[in-house]
């Protein structure tokens, strides 16, 4: 076993807004574990919504509680192992590893057929305390996690990376994109501009790329978008509509978060077109539904994670054909959490926040 501290330093969540950090006990590994140093872990528009309450996370009036407190909170992180169980073949201490969000129960229909990331158990790092997450000096691959060994050459800002881009992959991968579509994304926070990344490869006949803050929109542009607009200050949906012979695009993926996008991609998307929903809402949304069948006949894509997906990401970061320069905004120390939390939350000056933990 491993010489590791009793007690380590973390940040635990126990209710909406009563985070802080506290000692606790250090996580051993089992035989089939592995224990891993964190190194960094990003802060994600789903762990601002869920400091700040959204119904999504902690239940309310439509939705089931789905956080399980008190809990670690963070799943976008990266470490080194430093204690595997005696079952552990694949990795040894000192190996850098990333892990996919979701602990599959491997039992379950979903991941009987190979789709465990909509296991119905369900344990993502940092949402459940039996997967406790990486804002801490440590944290356990538990039994089940797919882990995935990481370059050790791969400078922190782009590695950490990998959990979000890996996402993204997915969401465009729903979008089932061709060289002969107008693409539009909405919103490039961290996650978008992963998609806009993942996107030009795919060389769309038109990429284009809303979101209302200019310093994301310009790294939009050098990712590979060929047009960006921000709705605050331009009428999007009849740019776009223009553009088109007043068709409307072929695919939209809304990545905002904000209500008012989903309603600007039913506008905006042509009919028979598709609509990918990727975000996470702090309240509910509405629009006419009737837009998607009566009206246009939509394709309506949801995305959640992402499967299968780390492998090809990881690689695509390590040889450059994934952009991630200017992307992590903000590195800062878990101590700091609450601005860091504060800054994620506004978005102001920021598009990816990391904690480290000393």
């Amino acid at each position: 076993m491993a010489d590791l501290p009793k007690k380590m330093k973390a940040l635990v969540a126990r209710a909406v807004g009563q985070y802080k950090i506290e000692e606790v006990d250090t996580p051993r590994a089992g035989d089939d574990d592995i224990v891993i140093k964190v190194e960094a872990c990003g802060i994600c528009a789903g762990d601002a919504k869920a400091y700040h309450g959204a119904e999504r996370f902690w239940g309310g009036p439509t939705q089931p509680a789905y956080i399980k407190a008190p809990v670690i909170p963070g799943h976008e992180f990266i470490g080194h192992v430093v204690e595997a169980g005696k079952n552990i073949k694949s990795f040894k201490p000192g190996d850098r590893v990333a892990s996919d969000q979701i602990v599959p129960c491997w039992e379950c229909r979903f991941c009987k057929s190979g789709r465990y990331w909509m296991c119905q158990k369900h344990d993502v790092y940092g949402f459940q305390n039996n997967v406790n997450g990486g804002f801490a000096e440590y944290t356990r691959l538990p039994k089940g996690s797919v882990n995935w060994q990481v370059p050790k050459d791969i400078p922190m800002e782009s590695a950490i990376l990998i959990e979000p881009y890996a996402c993204a992959k997915h969401a465009v991968d729903r979008a089932q994109v061709t060289p002969t579509d107008v693409v539009v994304q909405a919103g490039v926070g961290c996650l978008g501009l992963g998609m806009v990344g993942y996107l030009r490869m795919h060389n769309p006949s038109k990429l284009i790329v809303l979101d209302v803050k200019d310093e994301r929109l310009k790294l939009a542009k050098e990712f590979g978008a060929d047009m960006v607009i921000n709705p605050s200050k331009e009428n999007a949906v009849k740019k776009v509509l223009d553009l088109t012979e007043g068709y409307g695009c072929d695919i939209y993926i809304e990545a905002t978060g904000h209500p008012s996008a989903v309603k600007q991609g039913m506008d905006m998307v042509r009919k028979l077109g598709r609509f990918v929903e990727f975000s996470v809402f702090g309240a509910e949304t509405t629009i006419d539904w009737s837009i998607i069948g009566d009206v246009k006949e939509l394709d309506l894509l949801g995305s959640h994670l992402s499967p299968y997906c780390f492998g090809p990401v990881i690689e695509w970061i390590a040889s450059g054909k994934l952009p991630t320069r200017g992307v992590v905004t903000h590195v800062m120390k878990l101590d700091d959490w609450q601005k860091g939390f504060d800054l994620a939350s506004s978005g102001e000056g920021a598009t990816r926040v990391v904690l480290t933990p000393n």
